[in-house]
């Protein structure tokens, strides 16, 4: 159980980052001009561009871990045949929560939480109050389910995986 320290310390963390929220324009690209890009055939932009699949992303940072993909998935409350398709479809798109949930089964930092998101399509966002729970949590070293999912209780948020 979270105490109560550590879940008013949440409730400061959501609320100084919602409060702080900046909108920017987007006005450009900054890797490379527009122009730049117009003149790079379409084939060799993403040659040069494309990053690591979920897949491999994802079997890299088990790999690294050093834990069996079992350990894995049963910790991020997966089932077998779920886990099955994207070890096997190297363009399965999991969903965000799948992902979160991995993360969280993997213990990873907020960085690599973010290179695994970013790897599926996703992100964590400043503006959403789950994401913010999340991001506190991974801050935090907060990776038991029960207690993520009490964090998100504490904000009549849905849970992150049922156990």
């Amino acid at each position: 159980m979270l105490n109560k320290e550590i879940l008013i310390e949440l409730k400061d963390y959501v609320e100084t980052h919602l409060s702080n929220l900046v909108f920017q324009t987007f006005e450009s690209v900054s890797y490379q001009k527009s122009e730049e890009i117009q003149n790079i055939e379409i084939e060799d932009f993403i040659k040069i561009k494309r990053q690591p699949t979920f897949n491999q992303t994802l079997f890299r940072f088990i790999d690294k871990k050093g834990d069996s993909d079992s350990d894995i998935y049963k910790r991020a409350g997966m089932d077998r045949r779920h886990f099955s398709k994207i070890r096997s479809n190297p363009e399965y798109r999991p969903g965000k929560n799948t992902v979160i949930a991995l993360a969280l089964a993997l213990e990873l930092d907020k960085k690599e939480t973010g290179k695994l998101l970013s790897s599926a399509g996703y992100s964590l966002s400043d503006s959403d109050t789950f994401d913010l729970v999340i991001q506190f949590c991974l801050e935090k070293k907060i990776y038991d389910f029960y207690h993520v999912n009490q964090a998100l209780d504490y904000f009549s948020l849905k849970p992150l995986i049922f156990l």
